[in-house]
């Protein structure tokens, strides 16, 4: 049992409404949450195990559906260039490539472990986590390994995303490299280590045909998919990931209007990544029109080591109120409810009967503080499937 609930907050099942409920309990079993209800209507206490969270605000365990969470080496000087104007390219993908060449899995594996440990602390329970930083199958396959290992070490689920189309590598053409991704796919698929294909599909990178050919590999291979669409032009993606029944198209800076009705008629999630124009000093993506197309848009982190180093997902729903126009109410649901569906996950992302107990208390008296305490140590504990896997008071049960 959950008492002492200031405000329980919660995206409908279905609707675009954020439920709000005050003075009211919470019981879970077996790790999914049975009921929930004014305080006054709870059941005994006799025989519970209790939690009380003295008055905070509970919400669902925020999801972020697109990461590149596991990685080697650090590109600060890369930063910092562009930091003074300079503009962005692939070569730095390329950078964290041979540093992730040149590591060993349990390196990657220490890497991993502690910033995916920080992103639990900050309320994440489910984490999308791409390859993409290997560019041959030995790498590739190292990085999923890694990503399949630290799912079953921490407490927080992990869906692993091959992204082998994520940039050329150093000496290789485009047809050439094509071929080889294309020669991934079975392996990756035999190996049981991705749920989702992700193409980089922009210029510079991986055109539409070529995006097309390897995602159509992938969803024949059994991959769900995924799409980089329309982030630093409009080329096309948006209506690529529509065409091809994607479950997510995420960046969409560029999108058309055509894109967006495009993903609207297909049932496509937009997720929107705000922490890659916040340090790109780049426009943002047109949340506003998108939401007006009723389209139900998610937001993710974009953790990378080169275009976007946040990785809480408190300080991306606050940058999304603060910068694209989203009311607080739009971005909860876009973190929580639709970011699951941004994975396939119907199971998570709503406190309701049947639903996964993933859940994150927060040291406020309203939700409507997220964003006004913008940087400031909000979570009081985190639950994952009903079991405190954090808690403020005593770090040591989710220490790095």
């Amino acid at each position: 049992m959950i008492t002492g609930i200031g405000q329980l907050i919660t995206p409908q099942v279905q609707g675009p409404e954020l439920v709000v409920l005050e003075d009211c309990y919470i019981r879970i079993n077996e790790g999914r949450i049975a009921a929930l209800g004014p305080l006054e209507e709870a059941p005994p206490l006799r025989g519970r195990k209790v939690l009380d969270v003295e008055g905070g605000v509970v919400l669902p365990g925020l999801v972020d559906p697109h990461t590149h969470a596991v990685f080697a080496g650090t590109r600060e000087e890369e930063f910092l260039r562009r930091c003074r104007g300079e503009r962005y390219t692939s070569g730095g993908i390329r950078a964290t490539v041979a540093a992730v060449r040149a590591a060993s899995e349990e390196e990657l594996y220490r890497n991993g472990r502690h910033f995916l440990l920080e992103m639990l602390r900050s309320g994440t329970t489910t984490v999308e986590v791409k390859s993409g930083y290997g560019l041959d199958l030995e790498n590739e396959l190292k990085l999923l390994r890694v990503i399949k290992r630290l799912n079953e070490d921490l407490p927080l689920d992990l869906v692993p995303t091959f992204l082998g189309a994520h940039a050329l590598p150093e000496g290789k053409g485009s047809s050439e490299y094509l071929e080889e991704v294309l020669a991934m796919i079975p392996k990756v698929k035999s190996a049981g280590l991705a749920e989702f294909c992700d193409v980089f599909c922009e210029p510079g990178f991986f055109s539409v045909e070529e995006s097309r050919k390897i995602l159509s590999a992938c969803r024949a291979a059994g991959l769900k998919l995924k799409l980089h669409a329309d982030e630093f032009q409009n080329s096309g993606g948006a209506e690529l990931a529509a065409e091809l029944g994607a479950v997510s198209a995420d960046h969409l800076l560029k999108v058309s209007d055509e894109g967006i009705a495009r993903l609207r008629e297909a049932g496509v999630i937009p997720v929107l990544l705000p922490g890659t124009p916040f340090t790109l000093n780049a426009e943002y993506a047109p949340a506003r029109k998108m939401l007006a197309a009723g389209l139900p848009v998610a937001l993710a982190t974009d953790f990378n080591p080169g275009t976007c180093l946040i990785n809480s997902m408190l300080f991306i729903i606050a940058l999304t109120v603060m910068k694209m126009g989203m009311t607080v109410e739009e971005a909860l649901i876009a973190a929580t409810r639709n970011a699951a569906r941004a994975l396939a996950l119907e199971d998570r992302g709503v406190i309701a009967p049947g639903k996964l107990a993933d859940l994150v208390v927060l040291d406020l008296k309203s939700y409507r503080q997220i964003s006004y305490f913008l940087g400031h140590d909000l979570v009081k504990y985190v639950l994952k499937r009903g079991e405190v896997v954090y808690a403020r008071a005593h770090p040591g049960l989710c220490q790095d």
